[in-house]
C-alpha cells in the first residue's frame, strides 16, 4: 500500500546577488568583499608589512626581514592621501620609520630618526652630533647583535663584495626629545673615514625629519638627499614576524622556508 507523506515544500532558489539575503553576506560575494575591506582598513588604519631591501639598517634589521609597521602610532590619515585626520603625537629621535622616498613617491624606504624639527644635526668622521653634543658610543659587552652577520650580507647590490673585518659594531645612545636614550646597534667602517662624502651639518626645518640608517657608511639617507617631510610618514617600525636568509628564485617576494632565521621571529625593532 503506497503511503501518503507531506509534499516538500520547495525553497527559494538562491540568487547569487541578492543582498538582502543572508547567504550573500556568510557564503557569497558579500562575504568576500566584506574580508577584503577589512584587509584593507587594517592596512590603512592599524598595521602594513614591508619587507626589508637592503642592508642600510645592519645590524639593527637585516635584508630580507618583514617587518610589520604601526600605522597609528602618529595618528590617522585620510584614506589615499598624505593629509592627517587626526594627530596622536609627534615623530622622536630614535625612532625607526618607514616613509615615501622624496624624491620617488612610489619607493618606501626605512630609517632611523635622528633630527627632529629645529634640531641641528652634524656628522663628522664617523660621530653623531645633535646640537652640538656628540651621541655616545660604546663597545658592547656582547657581539651578538653583529655575530649573525654573514660574509654575504656585506655584498652591495652591485655585486662589490665587501668583508664583516672591515666593519666594527658599536651600541649608540642617541638622545630623544623627551630624556629617553634610546640604544641601538650601528655599523662603521674601520679604517681611515676622514673626508666622507656623508660628513656634513644640517637644520632640520619645521614639520620635517632627518633620517639615517644604522649601517653608517652603507644607507643612501638624508646626509644625500634632505629631510623627509612629515607628510610622507607611513609608520613606525614594530616587530619582525618572518625573516629568511635567502627568498624563493621564483618568487622573489616569498621567503626560502628552508634558510628562516627561527632566533629573530618576533623580535621588536630596537629603537
Amino acid at each position: 500500500m503506497l503511503g501518503f507523506g507531506k509534499k516538500e515544500e520547495k525553497k527559494p532558489k538562491y540568487n547569487g546577488w541578492d543582498i538582502q539575503n543572508r547567504l550573500f553576506w556568510t557564503e557569497g560575494w558579500g562575504s568576500m568583499a566584506l574580508a577584503i575591506l577589512a584587509a584593507l582598513t587594517i592596512r590603512w588604519l592599524l598595521l602594513e608589512a614591508y619587507v626589508i631591501p637592503s642592508g642600510s639598517m645592519f645590524p639593527s634589521l637585516l635584508k630580507n626581514d618583514h617587518i610589520f609597521v604601526n600605522k597609528m602610532t602618529y595618528g590617522i590619515r585620510a584614506p589615499f592621501s598624505e593629509k592627517w585626520m587626526v594627530k596622536f603625537r609627534e615623530p622622536e629621535r630614535g625612532e625607526v620609520i618607514v616613509f615615501k622616498y622624496p624624491k620617488e613617491m612610489s619607493t618606501f624606504f626605512i630609517k632611523r630618526i635622528v633630527g627632529v624639527p629645529g634640531d641641528k644635526v652634524k656628522f663628522e668622521n664617523g660621530v653623531l652630533f645633535i646640537n652640538d653634543k656628540p651621541q655616545e658610543k660604546v663597545v658592547p659587552q656582547s657581539s651578538r647583535d653583529f655575530d649573525f652577520l654573514r660574509e654575504d650580507d656585506f655584498k652591495s647590490e652591485g655585486g662589490y663584495q665587501d668583508t664583516k673585518a672591515n666593519y666594527v659594531h658599536f651600541t649608540e645612545n642617541l638622545e630623544s626629545a623627551n630624556g629617553r636614550t634610546v640604544s641601538h646597534s650601528i655599523l662603521m667602517r674601520k679604517g681611515d673615514i676622514l673626508g666622507f662624502p656623508g660628513d656634513g651639518e644640517w637644520v632640520v626645518p619645521e614639520d620635517s625629519l632627518f633620517v639615517m640608517g644604522d649601517n653608517r657608511y652603507n644607507s643612501h639617507d638624508s646626509r644625500f638627499w634632505g629631510f623627509v617631510p612629515q607628510k610622507n610618514l607611513l609608520g613606525k617600525a614594530s616587530f619582525i614576524w618572518l625573516t629568511c636568509d635567502e627568498m624563493l628564485p621564483v618568487i622573489s617576494m616569498i621567503c626560502n622556508p628552508l634558510t628562516i632565521r627561527w632566533t629573530r621571529l618576533f623580535n621588536t625593532v630596537q629603537q
